[in-house]
């Protein structure tokens, strides 16, 4: 098994089988050996039954007195993989080109000293608004810039990390409910180097940017990122579902 794909879920009927349909493709599989595991935290919506017959594993947890997060869920798909590249993607997005994504985790990264990867995140074209060209176009650099100067930083769309370094920093931090992404990648760059991709795009669903607005947004990332540096916490509670 060259690689593990892991998407955690929790009602996402809707958009889901935009990235399945792109990823659980014979001949790619065939061509770069991966699995697709879907850890999801207890959906009521058709995710699970859709899962069970268009990936290789499903792994189902919930808790009825309270909601996983996203951290949870990624570290209990990566502990039910076999293979030495995570790829954790978010069940939301779509690939601008899977096979060349593949081709660049085998060829550039796998046999490199980074320790993780990440790539730049866009609207797709067919939605994307100015605002969000803006937006996200200034985020890219943004984060591009972080990783280049010792920060450390991957949208939690896309993470592809080394398995021992995963293992390393002890992989997602459960008790935060937002910022997760931010603080994994924080601590994988201390040990190691992180591959920013701008080769291939990651396109996001713009749901929570048309439900809440980019400041909105915004601000919610930028407070989340303080505390996680200075309290090792999320002031979120609970990261909103946008459906």
């Amino acid at each position: 098994m060259n690689f593990s794909i892991i998407i955690p879920t929790l009602n996402e009927i809707k958009l889901l089988p935009n990235l399945i349909n792109q990823i659980n493709d014979e001949k790619l599989k065939s061509l770069f050996n991966y699995e697709i595991i879907i850890s999801d935290g207890g959906s009521n919506d058709g995710t699970i039954d859709f899962a069970l017959n268009n990936s290789d594993k499903v792994i189902v947890h919930s808790d009825k007195n309270r909601k996983q997060n996203i951290g949870e869920g990624r570290n209990i798909g990566a502990a039910n993989s076999e293979s030495n590249i995570l790829i954790f993607l978010n069940g939301d997005i779509e690939i601008s080109d899977p096979k060349k994504l593949f081709e660049i985790i085998t060829k550039k990264f796998s046999k490199s000293d980074f320790a993780a990867m990440t790539c730049r995140v866009d609207i797709h074209p067919n939605e994307e608004i100015l605002t969000d060209k803006i937006f996200l176009g200034f985020y890219n650099v943004y984060f591009h810039f972080l990783n280049i100067i010792g920060v450390g930083m991957g949208r939690g769309e896309i993470h592809i990390i080394k398995r021992d370094i995963f293992t390393k920093v002890n992989g997602y931090n459960e008790k935060l409910a937002a910022g997760e992404d931010f603080d994994l990648f924080k601590r994988i760059r201390k040990i190691g180097k992180i591959y920013f991709c701008n080769d291939v795009t990651i396109f996001e669903s713009p749901r929570r940017y048309r439900e809440h607005g980019h400041l909105s947004v915004f601000f919610k990332w930028l407070l989340n990122s303080i505390y996680v540096v200075l309290f090792k916490r999320s002031l979120s509670k609970e990261w909103e579902q946008v459906r």
